[in-house]
């Protein structure tokens, strides 16, 4: 559920007042959310698929297929967590929570606005 305008306003100068009032504090937090959560997600998923590769050799190697088979089924497991944590990951420039979506609603804002103003102007013109 998006938030209201009002509450975007709120948190945008809650955020604004912990920067004025403590910027070291801001910056240790503004490190820690998503965009460490999802790097760490795929350096564990790369070496979950190092491990994968390393068990279906060592399965050819003892002619065990089951398990050649477990090593893919790893490899393939921990090569879609990477995959996927790497598109959610938000862009060094962008904040890590929040950036593209205040983004979205400052566009459908301008837009609901734009709308608005046409509404009124016909309104205007014909006289209601």
């Amino acid at each position: 559920m998006p938030l209201s305008e009002h509450e975007q306003r709120m948190l945008e100068q809650m955020e604004r007042a912990l920067y004025a009032e403590d910027p070291k504090f801001a910056t240790a937090l503004e490190g820690s959310g998503l965009r460490t959560y999802t790097r760490r997600r795929v350096y564990q998923a790369v070496a979950g698929f190092l491990v994968g590769i390393a068990l279906l050799m060592a399965g050819m190697v003892a002619q065990a297929i089951w398990l050649s088979v477990v090593g893919f089924l790893v490899m393939l497991g921990c090569a879609v967590l990477a995959v996927t944590g790497w598109r959610k990951a938000p862009k060094p420039g962008e904040q890590a929570l929040g950036g593209a979506a205040r983004t979205q609603a400052r566009q459908r804002r301008s837009m609901m606005d734009r709308i608005e103003q046409r509404w009124q102007r016909r309104r205007d013109e014909q006289g209601y």
